[in-house]
């Protein structure tokens, strides 16, 4: 392979620059074109002032979202491998030459992976999860019991397009009295998911709207759906109590995608004079807030903060729900609330669209939170998660010391580690696998990624046992910091 880009770069097919592109590993694809390109960096196969391909160009060759280009370029970027120049794209860095290089091989598969490297996964603390000793087994199967006595004609039918009526009344009822949501049962549609809910959202804003702001970093998850439906990304930066409204009123954009209560990932809670400057932006350039309330119940000092939509006296707020973090994933049920102008245009064109979620799990819900099933798992959840985010902060201060600073530990199923050490975030993680522990990175998140900045780690605790913390942090200190004993952090 010579160093021209024409050779490398300007092929019909960009998938013959990834022969080793591997979609089962447990490496994410992100790391993998990041690595690969790297390493032809640094053996000279690319050369200086060299031009990447775009992002939708390499995007469309390889069949993945953009988002994950972006997180691949992006850690390039923010290691100096390659710069971007205004208007005109990405090119290779110069790099010094002398020094020893190693090319990464990240073709292996899962089975290989285990078996080479002897790699078996003995702590998970990535995210998704849910503590499934905590389920409340008994009393969900009594309720699909009682489901399927009751209504067992009517489950066999198709259902509301917006989702059962009983649901969306029980739903109304909870998010009123926990989260000061102020709807009818008629403005709330019932999802498979908040990416379906923001799919739909995509539909129905997309004749008003080309544009959309994001807090930055943001839910990866979201900003592909926006991508994928065309709308252009604005990454407005996050001060201390949220995002930052002088920034947003320069993006031009009148459609921004917040999480108030529980910024993801970096878990700061908007502030009541933020909210307040929020509304009134959406007020003065009639545009329109979607508060996504992801896990808004998981809140351990205080009590759960009231959602952005209570406030709201200008009908500007799109209230988005799940039960993905406080119930199970695998139900799929999510909600939006639409404002009464948006619920019109969703009547008139989108109505016609048959309900996703089954019949049989739409009422199962709505018995479990009428019985007073829900609200009694929350609590005893909320106490639990308490208790392993305890031991966590415990085990990480006692095996790590100053040697990191942890964020966001006030609410949710996650908090984020800032590591003080010379690797990057790909090393950290690869690092901590090889001793069999699973962490997420949060460089995914970010459309620009900070340059010279302390690697951050996503570290989810929901899933790990609460008796496994303090072995599993120990390890993960001798991992990261091998030469320095845990008594002396």
């Amino acid at each position: 392979m010579t160093d021209s880009i024409n050779i490398i770069f300007e092929v019909k097919n960009m998938l013959e620059l990834f022969p080793k592109l591997n979609y089962n590993s447990k490496t994410p694809l992100y790391i993998q074109i990041y690595a690969y390109i790297r390493d032809e960096i640094l053996s000279g196969n690319l050369s200086f002032e060299s031009k990447l391909p775009s992002i939708r160009a390499l995007s469309k060759d390889l069949k993945l979202s953009k988002s994950t280009v972006e997180a691949a370029y992006g850690q390039l970027i923010a290691e100096g491998y390659v710069t971007s120049k205004k208007r005109s794209g990405l090119y290779v860095a110069k790099i010094e030459s002398g020094f020893k290089t190693i090319k990464t091989d990240l073709s292996f598969n899962k089975e290989d992976f285990n078996d080479n490297f002897n790699i078996k996964i003995k702590y998970d603390f990535t995210s998704g999860q849910i503590d499934l000793s905590a389920f409340p087994y008994a009393n969900f199967r009594k309720t699909v019991g009682q489901c399927i006595d009751e209504y067992s004609n009517a489950l066999l039918l198709y259902g509301d397009h917006q989702g059962d009526y009983g649901l969306r009344y029980e739903i109304s009822r909870y998010i009123h009295h926990s989260r000061c949501v102020t709807c009818s049962p008629e403005q709330i549609i019932i999802s498979s998911g908040t990416q379906q809910s923001l799919i739909l959202l995509c539909q129905i804003l997309s004749n008003d709207f080309k544009s959309i702001a994001f807090e930055e970093p943001s839910y990866l998850g979201a900003k592909a759906v926006f991508e994928n439906f065309n709308f252009n990304i604005s990454p407005i930066k996050l001060d201390f109590d949220g995002i930052n409204i002088d920034s947003l009123y320069e993006s031009k954009s009148k459609l921004v995608y917040v999480t108030p209560s529980h910024q993801y990932p970096y878990g700061m809670v908007m502030s009541i004079s933020k909210r307040l400057k929020l509304l009134n932006w959406a007020k003065k350039i009639d545009g329109i807030i979607i508060e996504d309330d992801y896990d808004g119940e998981l809140r351990y000092k205080g009590k759960p903060i009231p959602s952005l939509q209570g406030l709201d006296e200008y009908n500007k707020v799109i209230y988005l729900g799940s039960f993905s973090k406080s119930l199970m994933p695998s139900m799929r049920i999510s909600y939006l609330v639409l404002p009464k102008s948006l619920l019109n245009v969703y009547n008139q064109k989108y109505r016609i669209y048959e309900q996703s979620v089954p019949r049989l799990l739409q009422k199962t819900l709505e018995i479990f939170i009428k019985e007073g099933y829900w609200e009694k798992h929350l609590r005893k959840a909320k106490v639990l998660y308490k208790k392993k985010q305890d031991l966590l902060i415990h085990a990480i201060n006692k095996y790590f010391g100053n040697k990191v600073n942890i964020i966001g530990s006030d609410s949710g199923l996650h908090i984020l580690l800032e590591i003080n050490t010379q690797l990057n975030e790909f090393e950290l993680i690869e690092r901590a696998l090889n001793d069999g522990i699973k962490v997420n990175p949060t460089s995914v998140n970010w459309i620009n990624p900070p340059t010279n900045s302390l690697p951050v780690i996503f570290i989810g605790f929901a899933g790990i046992k609460a008796d496994e913390i303090q072995k599993a942090i120990e390890l993960l200190s001798k991992c990261w910091f091998p030469k320095t004993s845990s008594k002396f952090l």
